[in-house]
């Protein structure tokens, strides 16, 4: 059936300003644009937009879709705004858990504490008798109470792990702050969510991103709940048939041989594989991001690198082997050194692109090697408003001149996709075009952080759709309005192009559209 979409505003985001009339629509691609009085004749029916506006389909560049469900159906403590508030969250959730049953939470973040107090195992221990895992907001870190380092042997004696540290008190006991490896010793004893569990949580999660707009989303899932046939046919369960979402996985390292020698089936155009997914840092929030010279903020640490540079050249070596790119996150300006050496030993396949994950701190000789290789960039820029202004403090004013660069990175011609790294930030996409034109949080007033790398609203706006799609290889059949494109749209009640800042984010979701169907109305 054709259908003609008219009476709005359709911004085709082929050039700044750009608008059409009117659309027509088949099986799910756009084939004719222009005036109504012509479209309309061709029509079998029509779509009247009452004065909203229209824009090509968002697209998160790099999410984690089944995390992101598992946090909405969990404890979130990513709005405690001091350590007493986040214990008022504990000691009123999960009431009546049996001693084996663990109590999960997450998105605590000490930045947001005026005290920046990490509570200590000895606290959690007065909430439950269970085992206690709380993730921070990076999931780089985790807080784990005395019967969950009980059950994993964490003691004094315990040694840290090659990728990771136990954090001590003044008498050498573990405080039960964990970072990056030395959480998953704890963590690897939570029972593996079912595919019914993880389907649950993927189910909730689509439904809240077609809510808000979004049409697709890179996903960063299958490696994190053992094997990958759970958290695949969690996506064959939910997405497909009525549920229409575009979701472009990532394949972590540790499942990505299995994925490949057994010819792992997928269900495009719906679901679709990606890169090979590994990490080389952390987070600069934990400390844990990897720098070329020591923390302004801690001289005794330059953070800590996840996988040592032979194991790196291994991964990259194991991608090539499957002709695949990699998707490497990258947060430290040496751990994009370390990523860009072994790129550059093993080159990308012709026609690919590899992936760098978040590059918030970089260098000029290393955005000039990052010029010579075909490699596109994601971008989250939502983490400028939650990471300023303590990150200054973390990094110095010395290295501000490539920190969360994305206006020099786009005018210096780098691909760049929009993402918000959900669950870890939030997931709303206009927070991340208020963010990347703004530069500052919601309701702040000043004139933005590093107020330079301001992107204006059409840049904004092309990171979440014409970036996204050109990330993933789409940049010909999505992400603009145009004939032969999918006719994935985004309709909103406000003009991002005109509003005041502040409104941009009080635009509300009218439609949701994918491959030409209705996915949500508002």
């Amino acid at each position: 059936m054709k259908t003609v979409w008219y009476n709005g505003k359709l911004y085709t985001m082929v050039q700044e300003g750009a608008q059409v009339e009117a659309l027509l629509t088949e099986n799910g691609k756009i084939i004719a644009a222009g005036s109504y009085e012509k479209l309309k004749s061709l029509a079998d029916d029509e779509v009247d937009l009452h004065g909203t506006i229209l824009y090509p389909g968002f697209i998160d560049s790099h999410m984690h879709m089944i995390g992101h469900g598992e946090k909405l159906l969990s404890l979130d403590l990513s709005k405690a705004s001091s350590a007493d508030e986040m214990m008022d969250m504990l000691l009123a959730a999960h009431k009546g858990l049996g001693q084996d049953e663990w109590f999960i939470g997450e998105g605590w973040n000490e930045n947001n504490f005026p005290d920046k107090k990490i509570l200590t195992r000895q606290e959690l221990d007065r909430v439950t008798d269970s085992p206690m895992v709380l993730k921070r907001t990076c999931r780089h870190a985790a807080l784990a109470n005395s019967k969950a380092l009980a059950l994993a042997g964490i003691t004094k004696d315990t040694p840290d792990p090659i990728d990771g540290v136990i954090v001590r008190d003044e008498n050498g006991e573990p405080t039960g702050f964990l970072l990056e490896g030395a959480q998953e010793i704890v963590k690897a004893l939570i029972p593996e969510p079912t595919e019914e569990s993880l389907t649950r949580a993927l189910q909730k999660s689509v439904d809240d991103l077609l809510s808000l707009g979004l049409t697709g989303a890179v996903t960063d899932d299958l490696g994190y709940y053992g094997d990958y046939y759970n958290p695949l046919q969690a996506f064959k369960n939910v997405i497909g048939g009525e549920k229409k979402f575009r979701a472009h996985l990532l394949r972590r390292s540790p499942v990505f041989e299995q994925l490949m020698e057994d010819q792992a089936v997928y269900d495009e155009p719906w679901i679709e594989p990606g890169a090979m997914k590994f990490f080389i840092d952390g987070a600069l929030g934990g400390k844990t991001a990897l720098l070329s010279k020591p923390y302004a903020d801690t001289p005794e640490t330059s953070g800590m690198a996840v996988h040592t540079d032979d194991e790196i050249d291994a991964l990259v070596a194991l991608a090539r082997k499957h002709g695949e790119a990699i998707a490497v996150h990258i947060i430290g300006d040496a751990a994009a050194e370390k990523a860009l050496d072994a790129i550059e030993k093993h080159p990308v396949p012709k026609g690919k692109r590899d992936r760098l994950i978040h590059v918030n701190v970089l260098r000029d000789d290393l955005v000039e090697r990052m010029e010579k290789l075909p490699v596109i960039l994601d971008l989250q820029p939502v983490f400028v408003s939650s990471d300023f202004p303590w990150v200054m403090d973390r990094l110095g004013a010395g290295r501000l001149d490539w920190a969360y660069a994305w206006k020099s990175l786009l005018d210096r011609g780098f691909i760049c996709g929009g993402g918000s790294d959900a669950p870890i930030e939030d997931v709303d996409p206009l927070l991340g075009i208020y963010a990347a034109v703004t530069r500052r949080k919601p309701g702040e007033t000043h004139e933005g952080y590093l107020p330079h790398e301001k992107l204006s609203r059409f840049e904004a706006v092309g990171l979440f759709t014409t970036g996204s799609a050109a990330t993933i290889g789409k940049a010909d059949v999505r992400g603009k309005l145009s004939v032969g494109f999918d006719a994935d749209f985004t309709v909103l009640d406000k003009d991002l192009f005109q509003v005041e800042d502040e409104e941009m984010l009080d635009a509300k979701v009218v439609m949701t559209v994918v491959a030409g169907d209705v996915m949500y109305r508002g």
